[in-house]
């Protein structure tokens, strides 16, 4: 399912029109980018937690040479699945 599929199914369920729809879409986009960039988490009773990792720096090997590569630590967008959630399937 793509963006458009989604915002035609969400728009259908809901009863909004397609065009309040991708508004509401892309704002909670905006609002979870927001908070995750100030540090904070995003729980949504049910579904999930958004929240940013931290990865360690490590030691990579490159596949091409087997050369080993120092790669820095970094911080990444992680989504994790309620127990409700994961339940439905």
């Amino acid at each position: 399912m793509n963006k458009r599929e989604f915002i035609k199914a969400m728009s259908a369920e809901s009863g909004l029109t397609v065009k309040d729809t991708d508004k509401a879409y892309d704002a909670f986009l905006e609002v979870v980018a927001k908070a995750l960039k100030e540090g904070d988490k995003v729980q949504l009773a049910g579904f999930g937690t958004f929240e940013v990792k931290k990865r360690a720096a490590r030691t990579g090997v490159n596949p091409k040479t087997g050369e080993k590569v120092q790669i820095k630590a970094s911080k990444a967008p992680a989504l994790r699945f309620g127990k409700s959630f994961k339940e439905l399937f």
